[in-house]
């Protein structure tokens, strides 16, 4: 069972890593844009609709990815200090309650969507030239299915936490700095960063 568990988490993660290379393009697109703009006084009426398509796209494909990474932001000024088979009781209760019937509608609703926009090769009327808006209604239903998906995996954890008394355990994920890697590359030890603090400390003594 949890591998896989895992398994899904991967899938989720992979996906998440893949569209978060939008926030390159949309860096390199936004810098386009605005020296095209500016410095040449040559702006494209679609860039803006692009971005926007980019960055919902960026947004709505995370979601899974977050929900595996328990990112999500709670407001646990009471979760904190309950204890997991508690945790675990209550998300499940919100899952059900809240979670299932509104990711489901999410995934339903843009399949039509999806569908009529597909139908009429629909395209953005902001400009008279605007983007194809179908490629970008497709991924809503996409997601809503991705974090459905996910969310059944949560649903699961819930049930074993409320067996087991712990939370099962979670695919590790990137740190934005790689502490053991960065000694290693700078040939530091345990051992000297200890003498280091100890030295910091003693010197701040000696001040007072």
């Amino acid at each position: 069972m949890q591998k896989l568990l895992l398994t899904i988490d991967k899938i989720s993660t992979q996906v998440g890593q893949v569209f978060a290379w939008l926030i390159l393009a949309l860096t390199f697109m936004i810098t386009w844009e605005v020296i095209s703009r500016y410095a040449f006084d040559n702006p494209h009426p679609w860039a803006f609709d692009v971005m926007s398509m980019m960055y919902g796209s960026l947004f709505m494909m995370a979601g899974a990815y977050t929900l595996s990474k328990n990112g999500h932001v709670r407001g646990d000024v009471l979760y904190g200090f309950f204890t997991p088979r508690l945790q675990a009781g209550f998300d499940l209760t919100l899952y059900f309650v809240f979670f299932i019937p509104g990711i489901v509608a999410l995934a339903w609703a843009g399949y039509n969507y999806a569908g009529e926009s597909w139908a009429i090769n629909e395209h953005s009327n902001v400009t008279a030239n605007g983007p194809p808006v179908y490629p970008f209604k497709t991924i809503i239903p996409i997601a809503g299915t991705l974090l459905l998906l996910q969310g059944l995996v949560e649903i699961v954890r819930c049930v074993l936490c409320l067996q087991t008394g712990e939370w099962p355990k979670r695919g590790d994920d990137v740190d934005e700095v790689d502490v053991e890697k960065l000694k290693e590359m700078v040939n530091v030890k345990d051992e000297d960063i200890a003498k280091l603090d100890a030295y910091v400390v003693g010197a701040k003594g000696t001040q007072k």
